[in-house]
């Protein structure tokens, strides 16, 4: 009985459970473990992504009998081009654009609090608010609070936002260090990992990394891709209808829609308040304008870049994301599906690898 799989299977939970109450415990010998892989995690996961971006540029150059340092020197350099080219044509507008909206914060929250307060009033509005059981006048005197207190919570962490910048600049330093030697040694990191596994499953061990790299690859490369394009829709409808601080918003909605599906929504949000500064008018001009890219992200984009390769149903991507946002918090987000592809491939594989040891066995027998 002790020596059954289901008895193992349960030594090995417990084993699991014991090292995780030992770690709880054992603060002095595990913090200092912590606060490492906290300082690690940042420019790791940055240079990741980047090494994933790149590396098929990479490949291209040394296709060409490129040697490996010179072709990153070369990707280095074009990359320094680009941005000192997007700083002179797009960083003076944002500039302006940011000023603008620093200045005119307090006015816009202000003006979007007094027109919601406006809408409160309205017969069909305060009908629909009360069949929710909620008060108008609460929620617009606590909107008025919060804003007021995200204010001062701005203003009052000077000191933390000096912080930021230092960090910012050290990632700026350290990334294109690390990323060097990602991309130069990225593929001896493989083989010294196979090194340490079973040289019977070596063959099966490569195929699994083969396929992880290949499912992060598309997808980080893939989401990127359609970040950027629905970053481009929302800048081209937001300059069509007339909103004020368009290329911030869209910028914002560039980075929102790195996490799927989600990021469409939230990226609507700041949207609006600006329109609902100008008039309801232009409000539901943001509407479909974010319906219109929203639609065009869903049902054109995304299916070509991401899905048919990555293979996950769009409502399988819905409650994983409200299931790990839920958990984790807005982090989890960002990792939930690759983390899901990736488990779904070890799964496979693992499934594989059994099935083809028990015909094995049947064989022998």
């Amino acid at each position: 009985m002790p020596n059954s799989k289901l008895f193992r299977l349960g030594y090995g939970i417990l084993l699991i459970f014991l090292i995780i109450w030992v770690g709880d415990n054992i603060e002095f010998i595990f913090q200092p473990l912590l606060l490492i892989i906290q300082t690690l995690f940042t420019p790791l996961l940055i240079a990741g992504i980047l090494f994933y971006l790149l590396r098929p540029l990479l490949n291209i150059l040394i296709k060409r009998k490129v040697p490996i340092s010179l072709s990153i020197l070369l990707i280095y350099f074009v990359i320094v081009f680009v941005v000192i080219i997007l700083i002179i044509i797009v960083g003076p507008m944002i500039k302006v654009q940011f000023t603008s909206l620093i200045n005119d914060l307090p006015m816009i929250i202000e003006n979007a609090v007094a027109k919601g307060y406006e809408l409160a009033k309205r017969d069909w509005f305060a009908q629909f608010i009360h069949s929710f059981n909620l008060d108008p006048e609460k929620i617009s005197q606590n909107a008025a609070a919060y804003s007021i207190k995200l204010l001062n919570l701005v203003a009052s962490n000077l000191s933390s936002f000096i912080g930021f910048i230092t960090n910012l600049f050290i990632l700026v330093v350290m990334i294109p260090f690390i990323l060097y030697y990602f991309l130069k040694d990225g593929h001896k990191m493989l083989e010294g990992l196979l090194k340490i596994l079973p040289h019977k499953s070596l063959s099966d061990s490569r195929k699994l990394f083969s396929e992880m790299d290949r499912t992060i690859s598309l997808y980080i490369r893939g989401q990127i891709m359609v970040a950027v394009c629905v970053g481009v829709l929302m800048l081209i409808g937001f300059k069509i209808i007339g909103l004020n601080y368009a290329i911030l918003l869209a910028l914002f909605a560039m980075v929102t829609n790195v996490i799927p599906y989600l990021g469409a929504f939230l990226a609507a949000v700041p949207a609006l308040l600006v329109g609902l500064t100008i008039s309801p008018g232009m409000v539901i001009k943001v509407l479909v304008v974010t319906l219109i890219a929203q639609q065009i992200e869903g049902n054109l984009i995304t299916p070509l870049i991401i899905r048919k390769g990555l293979d996950i149903h769009p409502l399988t991507i819905i409650l994983l994301l409200f299931v790990i946002g839920t958990i984790v918090g807005p982090i989890g987000l960002l990792f939930a599906v690759p983390g899901y592809a990736i488990c779904k491939v070890v799964i496979v594989y693992i499934y594989r690898f059994i099935r083809l040891r028990n015909e094995e066995i049947h064989r022998t027998d």
